[in-house]
C-alpha cells in the first residue's frame, strides 16, 4: 500500500512538472517603449482618458456614446456570452467538490408481510444519501477549472473589445453626420453662388456682353455645384441611421435625434497616448489572447492527467426497510498500458497551446502596428489639413481677383470660370481634410483600445 501511494505521489510530481507554462513570454523592450510617432504627432505622455470622446467637447456626442454603450445589441450579445462563460467556469469549480444525492421513498406494505396478524396497512419509509468525490491527485480537475476560468476571462476581454468598437463606431457615425452637415452647408453656399453667377451671365448675354459659350460654362458650374447636394443629404441620413442602429434603435428613431451639428468636432489640443507597455496592458484583444493561451496551457494539463490513475471515493448510507446500511469504497480507473489515444490528445492540446502562443504574439504585433500607423496617419492628416486650408484661402482670393479683373475688362470670363472651379475644389478638399483629422483622432483612440472601462458589465460570478 505504501509503495502504491509512493508511485502515485511521484506521478503527481511528474504531472505537475510536465504542465506547460500558462503565461506568455515578456515582449521585447522595444515593444514597451514610447511610440515612434508620438513626438511627430504632437501627442502627450500619460495614459489616455477612459472617456476619450469627451476630448471632442461635444455634449451631444457624449449622449450618443452613452446610449450606445448602454443599449447596443452587439454588446448585449457579448454580455450574454460572458454570463454563459462564467456559468461554465462555476460548473468546473463545482466539479472539484464532493457531489451528494439524497433519495427518499414511502409506500404501503402488504398486510401478509406485517408482523401483526391484523390487516391494518402500514407504511414503509426509505431514506438514503450517496456521496462521490474525486481525489484530484494529478490536477485534472484543477486544470479543468483553470481552463474554464481562463475562457471566462477571455470572453470578458472580448466583451471589452466590443465596447471599444461600439464607442469608436458611434463617434465615427457622429463625425460622419457633422461632416455631411458641413458639406451640405458648403455645397448649398457654392450652389447659390453659382446660380447667382449664372443669372448674371444670362443678363449679360441678353445685353450682348457675353457669348453663349460663357453662358454654357456658367450653367456647367451651377449644375456641378447643385449635383453634390443629393449625395451629401444621403450621407447625412446614412449617418443618422447608423447612430440609431448603434444605440439599439430602429432607423426611423433617428428622426428624433439632434442632428444640428454644423462644425466638424475635433480635438484641438494634444492628447496623451501612453507607451507600448500601457497599450498591451489596456488593449482587450491582447488580454483575450493571453487568457486563451492560459486556457490552452491548462488543457494540456488536463490531457496529461489522463496518463495517471483517477481515484474516486464513493459512499452511501441510509435507512431501508427498518434497518440501516452504509458503505465506502474507492474506485480507481486507469487507461494502461495502451495510452496511445491519451498521448494523441496531449499532442492535440499541446498543438493548440502553441497556436494560442503564436496568436498572442500576432495580436501584440498587430496592436503595436495599428497604434503606430494611426499616429502616423494622424500626423499626415494634420499636415494635409494645414496645407489644404492655405490652398482654400489662396483659391478664394484668386477667385475674387479674377471677378474684379473680369468686371474691369482685363480678363475674359474663362479666367473667372477656371478660378471658380479651383475655388470649389479647394473648399471641398479643405473640408475633407478637416474631417480626415477628426477621423484620424478616432482611429488613434480605437488603436489605443480604451473606452471599455465605462461600458456596463454583466453580473459577477
Amino acid at each position: 500500500m505504501r509503495r502504491s501511494l509512493s508511485i502515485l505521489a511521484a506521478s503527481a510530481v511528474l504531472a505537475g512538472c510536465a504542465t506547460q507554462p500558462s503565461s506568455p513570454p515578456a515582449p521585447p523592450a522595444s515593444a514597451l517603449a514610447p511610440f515612434t510617432g508620438t513626438q511627430a504627432a504632437g501627442a502627450l505622455p500619460g495614459a489616455p482618458p477612459e472617456r476619450w470622446w469627451r476630448l471632442f467637447d461635444d455634449p451631444t456626442l457624449d449622449v450618443h456614446v452613452q446610449r450606445a454603450l448602454a443599449a447596443n445589441l452587439d454588446l448585449k450579445v457579448a454580455l450574454a456570452n460572458l454570463e454563459a462563460a462564467r456559468a461554465t467556469a462555476r460548473q468546473a469549480d463545482a466539479a472539484r467538490l464532493p457531489s451528494t444525492v439524497l433519495e427518499s421513498g414511502a409506500g404501503p406494505q402488504r398486510a401478509d408481510r406485517q408482523p401483526s396478524t391484523t390487516a391494518v396497512p402500514k407504511t414503509s419509509y426509505e431514506l438514503g444519501a450517496a456521496v462521490a468525490f474525486e481525489i484530484d491527485l494529478f490536477g485534472r480537475l484543477r486544470q479543468a477549472a483553470l481552463a474554464a476560468n481562463a475562457d471566462a476571462q477571455a470572453v470578458q476581454a472580448a466583451r471589452d473589445a466590443a465596447a471599444v468598437t461600439v464607442a469608436a463606431d458611434t463617434v465615427g457615425a457622429y463625425l460622419d453626420l457633422c461632416v455631411a452637415n458641413a458639406g451640405l452647408a458648403l455645397a448649398r453656399d457654392l450652389a447659390a453662388t453659382q446660380a447667382n453667377a449664372f443669372a448674371l451671365v444670362e443678363e449679360q448675354l441678353k445685353a450682348g456682353e457675353v457669348s453663349p459659350l460663357e453662358r454654357a460654362q456658367a450653367a456647367t458650374l451651377r449644375d456641378q455645384a447643385a449635383a453634390t447636394i443629393p449625395d451629401l443629404e444621403a450621407d447625412r441620413r446614412r449617418a443618422l441611421f447608423r447612430l440609431a442602429t448603434l444605440e439599439g434603435l430602429p432607423p426611423a428613431s433617428a428622426a428624433s435625434f439632434d442632428a444640428s451639428c454644423a462644425a466638424i468636432p475635433r480635438i484641438a489640443s494634444p492628447f496623451p497616448v501612453g507607451d507600448g507597455a500601457a497599450l498591451l496592458a489596456r488593449r482587450p484583444d491582447v488580454r483575450e489572447a493571453e487568457h486563451r493561451l492560459a486556457g490552452a496551457a491548462a488543457r494540456v494539463g488536463v490531457a496529461r492527467a489522463d496518463l495517471y490513475p483517477r481515484v474516486q471515493l464513493g459512499g452511501s448510507g441510509g435507512l431501508i426497510g427498518g434497518g440501516s446500511a452504509a458503505f465506502l469504497t474507492p474506485l480507481i480507473t486507469w487507461a494502461f498500458p495502451n495510452q496511445a489515444a491519451i498521448r494523441a490528445r496531449i499532442g492535440a492540446a499541446d498543438g493548440a497551446r502553441a497556436a494560442a502562443l503564436a496568436s498572442w504574439e500576432r495580436v501584440v504585433l498587430r496592436a503595436l502596428e495599428e497604434t503606430e500607423t494611426a499616429l502616423s496617419d494622424y500626423q499626415a492628416s494634420t499636415a494635409r489639413r494645414e496645407t489644404l486650408a492655405a490652398a482654400a484661402r489662396s483659391s478664394t482670393e484668386a477667385s475674387r481677383r479674377a471677378q474684379v479683373r473680369r468686371r474691369l475688362g482685363a480678363d475674359t470670363y474663362l479666367i473667372v470660370v477656371d478660378a471658380e472651379r479651383t475655388r470649389n475644389a479647394a473648399a471641398a478638399q479643405s473640408l475633407a481634410a478637416e474631417a480626415g483629422v477628426a477621423r484620424a483622432q478616432v482611429a488613434v483612440f480605437r488603436a489605443l483600445g480604451g473606452g471599455w472601462e465605462v461600458a456596463p458589465d454583466g453580473p459577477e460570478r
